[in-house]
């Protein structure tokens, strides 16, 4: 989070440490999803204008009204329509795995059980859009 705010504001990660008087290799460890302590997170939620609770927050929730989103390709805008968290989007991701590990364990048993490989495919789908969204940074 602290990335996309330092870069929604246009700052360098130097100006960024120089502002909220921190070491640049504090900003680095902080960016790269490192914890960081109760200071820092005032420091730079001061420096943003923001609560620090926003800050203590996970980065959880699509930005879908950002230009990056506005970019995204209709098979990521489609398998997240109507979903914003991304612990929602891992929940049917993983949903999806077990009803396929479950369909096709009973497909020995039951021939009507033999849709397992689309939950499968449903499960990659999934992996692969969050994936997607993660490494463009979407998540707020």
């Amino acid at each position: 989070m602290i990335k996309s705010l330092r870069t929604k504001h246009h700052y360098s990660q130097e100006q960024l440490a120089q502002m909220s008087g921190l070491s640049l290799r504090t900003i680095q460890r902080v960016e790269s999803g490192q914890s960081a302590s109760l200071e820092t997170l005032k420091s730079l939620a001061a420096v943003f204008e923001i609560d620090v609770d926003t800050l203590k927050g996970d980065i959880t929730v699509i930005d879908k009204k950002s230009e990056e989103w506005a970019l995204a390709p209709a098979w990521v805008k489609f398998g997240f329509w109507g979903i914003r968290d991304r612990r929602v989007a891992i929940r049917f991701e993983i949903f999806s795995l077990v009803c396929g590990f479950v369909g096709s364990s009973a497909a020995l048993f039951y021939p009507v059980a033999a849709g397992a490989p689309l939950f499968f495919l449903a499960a990659y789908c999934y992996a692969v859009q969050i994936r997607w969204v993660d490494n463009k940074g979407l998540w707020t």
